[in-house]
């Protein structure tokens, strides 16, 4: 179903699409897979570099909300009576610090408006309709491409060969897959630094249930299956790369702060070169002794002698 008052988004995206594909096509065969498979994962990685701000905004509040756990812990203990109270005060607390618990959700509406133009977009091709600024040329290149032998714009049910129900539908599994993993290495960061939050158990759940996705993911055209699994791929891989920079607070038993040294990243840890051999050690120098002369008697000092 087409949103009349996106038509602008769904041109831009098409436009999108139309510039990636020719630049592709100038070394490649338009009509290739491969030419259609990197149009799609470059438009993901460049939908995903311009809400890297978003994401950027979300992990800082995240990481501000972690710096509060304790803070947190304490409302909560003081007015466990009162929940609505302690509501009122744990959201005054993160709203004088500048944090926002809603701030999480900023890169996956960001992302929903480039996800139903994707679909829409695709879905005009399967029908074979030039709509949103497309040529017919465009629309005949993107339905002859095959992805391992499925066509691009071809959902699960309406595949119409066996091998090609199964390249779609492994494509589904690693979207699923994907979508587990992303939803886990969030939570699990979660609900370690707050273990006491009274959602962690909504939250874990949400983290088995997302992989049903794939179900409805049976329904969408396989262009738009590897551009989710692409956006899955970079959001666990800008996660890992926020988290081992900046590792969870430690807290001592007065709930003050100690720092915590960061994880050298993988580029780091490649360009540490093998450890040089270390030269022995030179031999020790020889002690000297100073030689303190004997103490003479006094009558050797004066020079006199027995008689």
């Amino acid at each position: 179903m087409e949103l009349s008052w996106l038509n602008w988004l769904y041109t831009a995206v098409a436009q999108v699409i139309t510039w990636i594909h020719q630049a592709y096509s100038t070394v490649l065969d338009p009509n290739s897979g491969l030419t259609w498979a990197l149009t799609i994962i470059t438009l993901t990685i460049c939908m995903r570099i311009l809400i890297f701000p978003l994401f950027l905004k979300q992990m800082r509040s995240s990481r501000k909300m972690q710096e509060l756990a304790p803070k947190v812990q304490e409302l909560r203990k003081r007015y466990k009576d009162d929940k609505q109270r302690m509501n009122q005060e744990v959201m005054a607390l993160y709203q004088g610090a500048g944090a926002n618990p809603l701030g999480g959700c900023l890169p996956v509406v960001a992302q929903f408006p480039i996800f139903i133009s994707m679909f829409t977009v695709l879905r005009a091709i399967a029908a074979d309709q030039p709509k949103f600024g497309m040529t017919q040329e465009l629309v005949d290149s993107a339905k002859q491409a095959l992805i391992l032998g499925a066509p691009l714009p071809a959902t699960f049910f309406e595949a119409a060969h066996v091998g090609e129900k199964i390249v779609i539908g492994i494509f589904v599994a690693i979207s699923s897959g994907t979508t587990f993993l992303t939803v886990r290495q969030s939570v699990t960061r979660s609900m370690a630094q707050m273990p006491d939050n009274p959602m962690a158990q909504q939250q874990k759940i949400l983290m088995y249930i997302s992989p049903l996705f794939a179900f409805f993911s049976l329904n969408f055209p396989l262009g738009l299956i590897m551009y989710w699994v692409t956006t899955n791929l970079w959001t666990l891989g800008q996660q890992h790369w926020f988290y081992s920079r900046h590792p969870m607070p430690q807290f001592d038993a007065k709930g003050n702060q100690i720092p915590v040294q960061s994880k050298p990243g993988l580029i780091n840890k490649l360009r540490k070169t093998a450890p040089e051999e270390q030269a022995p050690p030179p031999p020790p120098e020889p002690k000297i002794v100073r030689q303190q002369p004997s103490r003479q008697s006094r009558s050797k000092r004066t020079g006199s002698k027995k008689s």
